[in-house]
């Protein structure tokens, strides 16, 4: 099926929209280069080996972890590769930027919608820090990070606990983020309305994803 003819999200039903923060609200560029540059060079540094050699050595170890806590956990990453990855994230903060055209959605989409949630799997620390720089939370009326249940948005378990807290209707809810396995489990769980990003990272090309309705950012997303 084509993603133009998935279901689109009928404004007038919606109350509660539920958005992801990297890659959907932020370009995932900064996070990109973090892990899959700036800490190999460091990686490589206190191990004395090539950028090359850490590469080979740090993208099993992370892709193992995928989908996980683990994966999302600057703890576990810290502990586990020797390296501050909080204070590496503070020194490289000028990268972190806003999706053109996000803060534009937001406020049309005030005006749209009961109730507007940041939800993440981001650590506490990355979302303060991406919080602190771009002031994004203003727009939202809750933000909610899934350390605080201790299951990722990939997992039933995550949406459970979030409903608990928040009593959100599922059938007139929508979840906007860049990661199919999120919208996949949003859709299991039985939120009404799925929005794919289709270009969470503006250094590359437009993505496929298949089985959701999909836009290139919040900015292309019409009431």
């Amino acid at each position: 099926m084509n993603e133009t003819t998935l279901l689109k999200p009928d404004w007038d039903e919606i109350e509660t929209a539920l958005i992801d923060m990297d890659g959907t609200l932020l370009d995932l560029h900064f996070d990109s280069y973090f892990w899959l540059e700036y800490v190999p060079i460091h990686y490589a540094q206190n191990n004395n080996i090539t950028i090359d050699e850490a590469k080979h050595i740090l993208l099993p170890m992370m892709r193992s972890h995928e989908g996980t806590m683990k994966w999302y956990c600057l703890d576990f990453w810290s502990q586990e590769l020797d390296l501050d990855i909080a204070g590496l994230k503070h020194d490289l903060q000028h990268k972190i930027a806003i999706h053109e055209g996000t803060e534009d959605f937001l406020k049309r989409l005030r005006g749209n919608v009961e109730n507007i949630m940041l939800v993440t799997n981001a650590h506490f620390d990355s979302l303060n820090l991406k919080l602190e720089v771009t002031g994004i939370d203003s727009y939202f009326d809750d933000v909610i990070s899934s350390h605080r249940y201790g299951f990722p948005k990939e997992k039933q378990q995550f949406w459970k606990k979030l409903q608990q807290d928040y009593r959100f209707q599922n059938s007139s809810s929508v979840m906007i983020d860049d990661s199919v396995a999120v919208l996949e489990s949003a859709r299991r769980y039985g939120i009404g309305y799925q929005i794919a990003i289709k270009r969470p990272d503006t250094q590359m090309p437009e993505m496929r994803k298949d089985g959701f309705y999909g836009v290139a950012s919040l900015g292309d997303i019409k009431f």
